[in-house]
């Protein structure tokens, strides 16, 4: 509700990190690394549907999600060239900094 709002993601994994498996993964960080504001925002919101899951596990393309707005072809470009290393990166930070247990969440909070 605040324009002055960041959301930031870690992501911590619980199996073995495969293109198969990471695909809202990799949607959110294409999503935030090649789209506006407001396009990331109602993206967003619809990768963390739970249909949206299902429908990518049955075999949806990423781009078939895609909303009206967004810059598909940057999208899809960086979807497509974001490799698993930024992932497992995230995962042993989680794991090895903030010493969660794989798959665990939590929520991180640095206000001013």
């Amino acid at each position: 509700t605040s324009s002055h709002t960041r959301v930031g993601i870690l992501n911590n994994p619980s199996s073995k990190i495969k293109e198969d498996n990471t695909a809202i993964a990799r949607a959110i960080w294409a999503t935030f690394l090649t789209q506006n504001n407001s396009n990331i925002k109602s993206f967003l919101g619809k990768l963390s549907k739970e249909e949206t899951a299902k429908s990518l596990a049955a075999g949806t393309k990423i781009t078939k999600l895609l909303i009206p707005g967004m810059d598909d072809n940057t999208f899809e470009k960086k979807y497509n060239t974001l490799g698993l290393d930024m992932i497992k990166t995230h995962q042993m930070f989680c794991q090895e900094v903030l010493k969660l247990l794989p798959g665990e969440m939590a929520v991180m909070s640095n206000g001013r």
